[in-house]
């Protein structure tokens, strides 16, 4: 079953970083990764831009809506996500307490839905 780990973190944390505790985050990161894909877990996953590059799109009465930002103000904010397939919802969670950064914040385990 494939699953999509969705990184939380509040953006000041990471600006919060030495440029040392960037790039040791960094190869932290560029590890795990290499470890989910030896493992076959991985499928998929991508770093986000801050909330600042965001844009939310909303079609209300028939007409599209666009603003800057995000959709919400929040604590913390989507940073990033990997897709992986596991076996159940154990090893998802397991694979996601390895992420580098849950000690700064949570990491959200969502199976996809089959489509097709």
């Amino acid at each position: 079953m494939q699953y999509l780990l969705l990184i939380y973190n509040a953006e000041s944390n990471w600006d919060a970083l030495s440029e040392a505790e960037t790039a040791n985050m960094i190869k932290d990161f560029g590890a795990f990764t290499q470890s989910i894909i030896a493992s076959g877990n991985y499928k998929g996953g991508n770093q986000l831009h801050p909330t600042s590059k965001a844009t939310t799109v909303r079609v209300q009465d028939g007409k599209t809506l666009v603003t800057d930002g995000p959709f919400a103000e929040t604590k913390e904010q989507l940073g990033g996500y990997y897709l992986i397939e596991a076996a159940d919802l154990d090893e998802a969670t397991a694979i996601a307490a390895r992420v580098p950064s849950a000690g700064m914040g949570p990491i959200e385990v969502r199976p996809i839905v089959a489509m097709g």
